[in-house]
């Protein structure tokens, strides 16, 4: 076994590798120039503006979390953004310590120019290479990322509740307060969905913990047509395709109950939440309910 300090062979080699690797991809992306894209932002200030924009009303903490930085740092960073008009921050009606996090107009602008940047950048990186080795090569990312995230090890559940319990309230708790839900679901009506035929609600669980959720029920204004509801994963959990597995659950129990539609309302500012829904088939549809908060119609056939 190796003493403290020394390593064994073959660790040393990969550790060597490691590095070797890391300091290619670093130059390739630019990611040492004092500004990102040799522009207004730094690398962390981009990132925080793109999280901020692909999941609106998150808060400091989350962001603290998902880029592992300090809590400090992260302060000072959103006081910067916020003076600069970039970043708003508004008070958390259900934790007075916690402050919303939304972008600005010109915070929603300078995204979209960061976002053009990044693509620019790496349509002319992938121009010459070809199709085979592209497809190799986001093979070979997505597998390095499950293996640094231990995402492999990670053990999902999926249930479908027959009684609306203390986990199925709180995180719904979580997702109203997460995305500003206004139409909010009493106890009694949680449990009608659960007992209902042809709807229900589902949980993801890590362990004992409540991870995600996700509600179906029965849409009265269309035939054989149900509606996906409260889709929510907690931001720790995510990128384990705990959403898909949801949705995959949801999905053949619609159709063991002669569900052929499935409509689901957004608004366009949850552009991750979209992509999610585009990628797995829905497509955009007229207004079908009167939610004052959704700005945006999906539909997916499923039979």
């Amino acid at each position: 076994m190796a003493t403290r300090g020394s390593f064994d062979p073959q660790i040393a080699e990969q550790i060597s590798a490691v590095r070797e690797f890391n300091r290619f991809y670093t130059a390739k992306l630019g990611l040492l120039r004092r500004r990102h894209f040799d522009g207004e932002f730094s690398l962390t200030e981009a990132r925080i503006l793109y999280e901020i924009g692909a999941n609106p009303l998150t808060t400091a903490s989350t962001l603290r979390g998902t880029l592992e930085l300090d809590a400090g740092y992260i302060s000072r960073l959103l006081a910067a953004l916020a003076r600069k008009k970039l970043v708003r921050q508004t008070p958390s009606k259900a934790d007075g310590r916690e402050k919303h996090l939304t972008l600005t107009a010109m915070g929603e602008k300078a995204v979209a120019r960061l976002n053009e940047q990044s693509t620019r950048q790496l349509q002319d990186m992938l121009a010459n290479v070809n199709a085979t080795d592209r497809h190799a090569l986001v093979a070979s990312l997505r597998e390095v990322r499950l293996i640094l995230s231990g995402s492999q090890n990670l053990v999902v559940r999926i249930e479908r509740l027959t009684v609306a319990n203390d986990d199925a309230l709180a995180i719904l708790q979580e997702y109203y307060e997460a995305v500003h839900v206004v139409q909010r679901d009493r106890p009694g009506s949680i449990q009608k969905i659960v007992e209902e035929p042809g709807s229900g609600m589902w949980l993801a669980y890590v362990g004992d913990e409540v991870v995600g959720c996700v509600v179906l029920r029965r849409l009265a204004s269309a035939r054989l047509a149900s509606e996906c509801k409260r889709l929510y994963v907690k931001p720790a959990a995510r990128g384990n395709r705990i959403a898909d597995r949801l949705l995959d659950a949801q999905e053949e129990f619609a159709r063991s109950q002669g569900v052929e539609w499935i409509y689901l309302d957004s608004y366009s500012d949850l552009k991750t939440a979209i992509a999610l829904y585009e990628r797995r088939g829905y497509q955009r549809c007229e207004r079908y309910n009167d939610n004052p908060q959704a700005t945006l119609f999906m539909r997916k056939r499923i039979t």
